[in-house]
């Protein structure tokens, strides 16, 4: 039986730091130093990676833990079962879907492009992923099917659980996963299209995916559909049918010259914080003089509408007069 639990801070009664937490967290640091060293050679620099993973990290353990929670059967009792993320249960799959609108969100607000974001990310993304899934392995989840034949009884081949061997299918996915990595490093510097090493990663991803998947036993569900094999039929589709169409478009994509350029100068960083601080206070200012010029508005409106109904009444009043004449 695996230790789970890393080592122990003393602190109170004594905290307890899980080798999941460990391992998921060794990851991430993996993930930015690469995508700092990816973003630098693309003419970014290293600042705009850590702003994006401020955002990124909290929205992609959220949709990774709603994924989960969403789509398994467990009976959660308490808001503290549902956060218990050091227990397990993170989905790969609602990281992306967090870390993709993160990069949507920070696209529009730092006005950097999209699909850049997206190549930037897809080396880091995988390479986490690879190292991410041995978290698995000390929780002793995302395992496969029973394995009967004790030829196959030896790992990585297999895992023993409780006695028992099973399918390492953390193992499979862990070394698909650092194959995907290796293509994507070797494509990286090739590909033309702005998003296409991120159409490649989910493409690939999603076929190996796929397969295994089929090879687990504790997927999630819908109906009698697991859910991680629909999306990864749809994310090889996607993938490829993105690279294609965009490839065949031939369309040439301009240098990043924004805030995050690796050519400005520190006088120019300082110019343009400056300048988004007086477009900001200008935007407050304008949507100030806005919500003043609408309660101006309802306020003339409520009058008039007061002195109609005023007057309304006079003349009511007056008709009552000559009828009782």
């Amino acid at each position: 039986m695996i230790n789970k639990i890393a080592f122990t801070i003393p602190i109170g009664e004594g905290f307890n730091v899980y080798w999941y937490g460990v391992i998921i967290a060794a990851a991430v640091l993996v993930a930015v130093t690469l995508g700092t060293i990816e973003s630098k050679r693309r003419g970014y620099r290293s600042e705009m990676v850590l702003d994006f993973m401020l955002l990124a990290i909290p929205l992609g353990i959220l949709f990774a833990r709603l994924y989960y929670v969403v789509f398994s059967d467990i009976a959660y009792n308490s808001i503290i079962d549902v956060i218990a993320i050091w227990n397990g249960g993170l989905a790969i799959y609602g990281a992306v879907i967090g870390g993709s609108i993160a990069a949507v969100i920070f696209s529009k607000w730092r006005k950097v492009p999209l699909g850049e974001l997206f190549d930037i990310a897809a080396p880091s993304i995988i390479i986490a992923q690879a190292i991410g899934r041995w978290g698995n392995f000390v929780n002793q989840e995302a395992h496969g099917v029973l394995i009967t034949s004790q030829n196959w009884q030896w790992f990585p081949a297999g895992v023993n659980i409780g006695g028992q061997w099973f399918m390492a299918t953390f193992f499979y996915e862990s070394v698909w996963n650092l194959i995907i990595f290796a293509v994507l490093m070797l494509i990286r510097k090739k590909m033309k299209v702005r998003g296409g090493v991120f159409a490649l990663y989910v493409a690939l991803y999603g076929f190996g995916r796929f397969f295994i998947e089929a090879l687990r036993t504790d997927s999630l569900f819908v109906g009698e559909f697991r859910v991680s094999q629909l999306l990864s039929a749809a994310l090889v589709v996607a993938g490829i049918l993105y690279i294609v169409l965009m490839s065949r478009k031939k369309k040439e994509w301009p240098a990043y010259e924004g805030f995050y350029s690796i050519n400005l100068s520190l006088e120019q960083i300082e110019e343009y914080r400056e300048s988004m601080k007086k477009t900001k206070t200008k935007k407050d200012k304008d949507e100030t003089e806005t919500d003043e010029m609408k309660e101006s508005a309802e306020k003339e409106q409520k009058e008039s509408k007061k002195v109609s109904k005023k007057n309304k009444d006079k003349k009511s009043d007056k008709n009552e007069e000559n009828n009782e004449e």
